[in-house]
C-alpha cells in the first residue's frame, strides 16, 4: 500500500493508537518511524483509569493487565520521616485503577495487536516534507530505499517533543523549561518497601527540597524506575535557549548504578543496595502547548502538542486519549460520513485538556499532586484522567436543566445488566466495546405501548440519519412492559443504570466512540435526536 487515506508518524504509544483506532474501522493506513529498533527505555511508566477504559474499548486491555503490575499508592519521606501515604483507591464506580508498565511494554503490546490488522510499523523511514491542498497531503518520506512521495487525505503527527510535523505547520510552542537536571534508571532494590506503592523521599532545608528521590514500581520483584537531581559531574552547562525544545533524553554520559546508588545512601527511608541497571538517562523538562490542533487535513497528538512534567504520569495518557478522540472523527470523514465542521471539534475539544495538563503538572512538580484541592476524591479522580469534559464543544448538546449527567461528560459504567441467553450479568461498557456511536434508549415501567412504539421509531430514525454506524440497545427497568421490542434488550436489574445516568421514563442517551456523552433527551423524540446528529453525520 504506497498511497493510504492516513499516514500516522511516529510509533510511539500515541501513533499505534491511532493507526489501531484507524484500522479498526477500516481505514487505510501507513505508519512510520525514524528509529530502526524501538526504544527499550521505561520512559511514561504509569497508566490511568480512563486509559485502560480506553484500551478496553481498543481491545487489547487484556494484554495490557497481564504484562502490568498495580500501582496502589505513594509514600512521601522529609529528612527521613514519613510524612505522608496516599492511597490510589478509586470508589466502586470506576471499572478500574492506576497500573504501571514500562512503555517499551505498552508499544509492543499495541505493536502486536496492530499487526493483526495487517499493518506494521515501516522503521527506519522518516517524514521530511509535506505539503496540503484541499483534496489531500502530499508527503515526502525517506527510508533505506530513498526518498518516497506519499498521497494522502490526511496526516497525523505523533512524532514527539521535537516534531517535524508541527514545524511544517508553522504551529507555535509556546512555554519554558526547567533548569533543574534529572537522571533516570532502572534498577532493582532489596528493600522492605510495600509493593506497589512509589517512594518520593526528599531532603529539605528551611522548607526548600534541595534533594530528591522517586521511585516509580514496575513489573517485577522490587523493580523500579528512580528519578533524582543529576551530580554535578554528570551535569550538563548552561541553560536552555529560550526557543530550544529542551524535553527527554540527553546525549552523553550516562549515569552508573553508583550514582544512583549514592542517592538512595542520602534518601531511601531504609538501608538497601541497588541491582540489575537496565538502563539510565540524563534528562530535561520543558512545558510547552501549541496554538493548534491541526491545520487543515494535517494534525498533532501527545508529545508533539504538549509537552510537561511527567507529575502524575500525565503525558503519555493525555497523548493515547488524544489519538483515541482523533481517529474516530478522521474514519468517518475518510468514510464520507463525518459533517463539515467535525474534525474542528478535535482541536476544540483536546487542546483545552492539554493546556489545563500542562499548566496543572508545572504546579504539581512545584507543590506537589493535590495541592490546591482539600477534597481527595476530586483529586484521584482528576489525576485518574475521569473528569475530563468536552461540555463546550460543539458536537456535544446543551445539558438539559438538573440532567444527573450532563452531555461533555464521561459515560459512566453500569453493572448488574442482563440480557436474554447469557448466563451472568454484565457491564455496560461491553455494549460500548464497538467502533461507532451508541445510543441507549431507556424506559421504565411508565412507558407503555405507544411509548415503545415511539422509542423504537427513534432508533429507526438514528439508523437512517447515521448510515447505520450508530449501535443502538433499549435499556428496561425490570419491570418495564418491553418483552415484545425488536430492539436489542438489556435489563437494569440493579438499577445502576438509571442511577449512573438519571434516567426515568423514556430517555435517549447517545455515546460517541470514545466514551462520552454526547446527547441525552427525555422522553424520547425523533426530531431532536436527528438533529442533534447533524453536528456529527453528513
Amino acid at each position: 500500500m504506497v498511497h493510504p487515506e492516513v499516514l500516522v508518524v511516529g510509533a510511539g504509544p500515541v501513533g499505534l493508537t491511532a493507526a489501531i483506532e484507524l484500522r479498526r474501522r477500516g481505514v487505510s493506513c501507513r505508519i512510520i518511524d525514524p528509529l530502526l529498533e524501538p526504544p527499550q527505555y521505561a520512559k511514561a511508566v504509569g497508566i490511568q483509569p480512563r486509559t485502560l477504559e480506553v484500551f478496553e474499548n481498543m481491545g487489547v486491555l487484556r494484554h495490557i493487565l497481564d504484562a502490568a503490575i498495580q500501582m496502589r499508592g505513594q509514600i512521601v519521606y522529609v529528612n527521613g520521616d514519613e510524612v505522608a501515604r496516599l492511597e490510589l483507591a478509586l470508589p466502586a464506580d470506576v471499572p478500574f485503577e492506576f497500573i504501571g508498565l514500562p512503555q517499551y511494554e505498552t508499544e509492543r503490546i499495541l505493536t502486536d495487536y496492530l499487526a493483526t490488522f495487517g499493518t506494521t510499523i515501516e522503521r527506519g523511514t522518516k517524514l521530511t516534507a509535506f505539503e496540503q491542498d484541499d483534496d489531500g497531503v502530499i508527503a515526502t518520506v525517506t527510508g533505506a530505499d530513498g526518498d518516497e512521495t506519499v498521497r494522502t487525505q490526511y496526516l497525523f503527527g505523533c512524532d514527539g517533543a521535537h516534531s517535524v510535523v508541527r514545524k511544517g505547520l508553522g504551529l507555535t510552542f509556546e512555554g519554558g523549561a526547567f533548569l533543574e537536571q534529572y537522571m533516570l534508571g532502572d534498577v532493582e532494590v532489596d528493600w522492605s518497601m510495600p509493593r506497589g506503592y512509589g517512594i518520593r523521599s526528599m531532603h529539605q532545608t528551611d522548607g526548600e527540597t534541595d534533594d530528591l528521590l522517586v521511585c516509580i514500581p514496575l513489573p517485577g520483584r522490587r523493580r523500579y524506575r528512580m528519578s533524582m537531581l543529576v551530580p554535578p559531574d554528570l551535569a550538563g552547562t548552561g541553560t536552555p535557549a529560550a526557543d530550544k525544545i529542551a524535553h527527554g533524553f540527553e546525549a552523553g554520559p550516562k549515569p552508573e548504578l553508583s550514582h544512583i546508588q549514592a542517592v538512595l545512601d542520602r534518601l531511601s527511608p531504609e538501608p538497601t543496595r541497588a541491582s540489575n541497571l537496565r538502563w539510565s538517562s540524563i534528562f530535561r523538562i520543558s512545558h510547552r502547548i501549541v496554538d493548534s490542533y491541526g491545520r487543515g487535513r494535517v494534525f498533532v497528538a501527545g508529545d508533539a502538542a504538549h509537552i510537561h512534567p511527567p507529575t502524575g504520569a500525565q503525558g503519555m495518557n493525555t497523548g493515547i486519549q488524544d489519538a483515541h478522540n482523533l481517529a474516530w472523527k478522521v474514519a468517518l470523514a475518510v468514510s464520507g460520513a463525518a459533517a463539515p465542521d467535525l474534525l474542528d471539534s478535535y482541536d476544540a475539544e483536546r487542546r483545552p485538556i492539554g493546556e489545563e495538563v500542562v499548566g496543572r503538572t508545572v504546579r504539581s512538580a512545584r507543590e506537589g499532586i493535590g495541592a490546591g484541592s482539600s477534597d481527595p476524591d476530586y483529586v484521584i479522580r482528576r489525576e485518574a484522567q475521569l473528569l475530563i469534559n468536552y461540555a463546550d464543544s460543539p458536537i456535544v448538546a446543551q445539558p438539559e436543566s438538573n440532567a444527573a449527567l450532563a452531555p461533555g461528560n464521561r459515560a459512566p459504567d453500569a453493572r448488574g445488566l442482563t440480557r436474554a441467553a447469557v448466563a451472568s450479568p454484565i457491564r455496560l461498557f461491553t455494549l460500548l466495546a464497538g467502533r461507532n456511536h451508541t445510543l441507549l434508549l431507556y424506559a421504565d415501567e411508565s412507558v407503555d405501548a405507544r411509548g415503545l412504539e415511539l422509542v423504537e421509531a427513534a432508533a429507526t430514525a438514528v439508523h437512517a440519519a447515521t448510515r447505520g454506524l450508530v449501535d443502538t440497545y433499549l435499556v428496561a427497568s425490570p419491570s418495564a412492559e418491553v418483552g415484545e421490542t425488536v430492539l436489542p434488550l438489556v435489563r437494569d436489574r440493579d438499577g445502576e443504570f438509571a442511577h449512573a445516568y438519571g434516567a426515568d421514563g423514556s430517555a435517549a442517551f447517545v455515546v460517541r466512540p470514545d466514551g462520552y456523552l454526547g446527547f441525552r433527551q427525555s422522553p424520547v423524540a425523533v426530531d431532536g435526536l436527528t438533529e442533534y446528529l447533524k453536528s456529527t453525520f453528513r
